[in-house]
């Protein structure tokens, strides 16, 4: 299908800077691809806030920008910037709400603090209102009110995140920053000057093998639900399939967070397969 320069940016940032979404992407229906990315590229904008400016005020001002934006898009007063002008045709195409894009903004909120989650369903929290919200958002467009569909989709979105995180310990740890809850931290010992410092610890390979198990739990429960979702619908859960792979790398490392082996790039037939037995 044709894309307009505007889905087409957001088709490039989105593989560009998230890449495994982006293929996630490429199983949805054509007719609704075009939707997913500029809900994604949207992600993209806000998640990214943290790392583009150099003061916790200047996010604020920036994800406050984003809010009178998503605000103008439902009063009729659209910015012009190319993500702005394809989430407008989607929330206009699928009747999307405006608390949820709400959420996904506020929840970002959190990564201007310097402090970690206070424990394991804290973390949960704020996995399933950003990226659990955001792939709930994205199933909306493919099975419009689906209440056991959207659940499924926050759930591996919530998933994917926790995962995601256990996989940027380093990455964030160079910034001086912790998303490991503080209480798995407390409980098996772990030092934070230590970790800003980027040294194993046993009790650190734990406090991600927690976060991982809770992972998979939630994975697990999605799947024991699959004959309630709809087979359409499952085309929005293939991040489930890519968030299996990254689990077997993390257990490989022995969950330690620095030593987690490069993930190769899904083999899309393999992918593929999945998608037309219904499965994720």
């Amino acid at each position: 299908m044709r894309l307009t320069p505007s889905e087409n940016y957001c088709l490039n940032e989105v593989k560009r800077h998230d890449h495994d979404r982006y293929l996630a992407a490429l199983f949805l229906p054509a007719e609704k691809r075009a939707a997913g990315l500029a809900l994604i590229a949207f992600n993209l904008e806000i998640a990214r806030t943290r790392e583009i400016v150099s003061e916790s005020v200047l996010g604020q001002i920036r994800l406050q920008w984003w809010r009178e934006t998503i605000d103008g898009l439902y009063d009729g007063t659209p910015r012009e910037h190319p993500v702005v002008e394809t989430l407008h045709a989607t929330i206009r195409e699928h009747d999307l709400p405006r608390e949820p894009l709400g959420r996904l903004i506020d929840a970002r909120e959190a990564d201007l603090e310097d402090e970690p989650p206070a424990d394991l369903m804290a973390l949960e929290s704020y996995a399933r209102d950003t990226s659990g919200e955001l792939l709930a958002l994205v199933m909306r467009c493919l099975a419009s009110r689906n209440d056991e569909a959207e659940a499924a989709a926050r759930r591996v979105g919530t998933a994917w995140a926790i995962i995601g995180l256990a996989r940027a310990v380093g990455f964030h740890a160079q910034l001086q920053r912790v998303y490991i809850p503080e209480d798995l931290l407390s409980e098996y010992g772990v030092e934070r000057r230590h970790l800003l410092s980027l040294k194993s610890s046993p009790g650190l390979n734990r406090a991600i093998e927690a976060m991982i198990d809770r992972a998979e739990s939630l994975l697990y429960e999605v799947r024991g639900r699959i004959p309630h979702i709809p087979r359409p619908a499952r085309r929005g859960l293939m991040l489930a399939g890519l968030a299996d792979r990254h689990i077997t790398a993390i257990r490989k490392a022995n969950f330690d967070p620095f030593m987690i082996p490069t993930v190769r790039p899904a083999p899309l037939l393999r992918l593929t397969l999945r998608a037309l037995a219904g499965r994720f």
